[in-house]
């Protein structure tokens, strides 16, 4: 049996073609993502954290004592998120959780010493990292700035499709 293809069924197919998995850029980022935390499982190993652990701890090394709001915001996570984590953190004593003293409301988290100390043996997680995507530091740079690029144009296109926000 012979099929006549049509303008309008080639269009319809070139069409389709797009709906392939493999043709998804948000696909590619997911299955990079889960790669990625494949290898920070075996890295982080040492260090007894989680990869979502691991940013929690980044970003106190980086800011210091934190409310959870604000640690959330950091992190792109909500509090229903956070609250497991920063328990498991708590528990393993890299962190304090403190309900502010001004406001009953919102809880601050404070790295422990252990928390602190941790700091230094996870120095060379990055330098492992880099290497297991077999870039250099140019194209790991270039790679972020254009991720980072990226959310920034999705987070602007989410906006513009909120109702109301015309």
């Amino acid at each position: 049996m012979t099929t006549t293809r049509t303008p309008r069924t080639e269009a319809v197919s070139a069409a389709e073609e797009y709906l392939r998995l493999d043709r998804q850029i948000c696909f590619s980022l997911h299955a990079a993502s889960r790669a990625f935390n494949g290898v920070y499982r075996v890295v982080l190993k040492d260090l007894g954290l989680t990869y979502p652990q691991y940013l929690v701890m980044l970003v106190l090394w980086e800011h210091g004592e934190l409310p959870v709001k604000k640690l959330g915001e950091h992190l792109r996570l909500d509090s229903g998120t956070l609250s497991p984590l920063l328990k498991r953190l708590e528990a393993a004593g890299l962190v304090r959780r403190e309900r502010s003293t001004r406001d009953e409301r919102s809880v601050h988290i404070h790295l422990t010493d252990e928390g602190t100390a941790l700091r230094e043996r996870a120095l060379l997680v990055p330098r492992r990292i880099a290497a297991a995507t077999g870039f250099d530091l140019t194209e790991i740079i270039e790679l972020r700035e254009r991720l980072d690029q990226l959310t920034r144009t999705l987070d602007a296109a989410a906006l513009d499709e909120t109702p109301g926000c015309a």
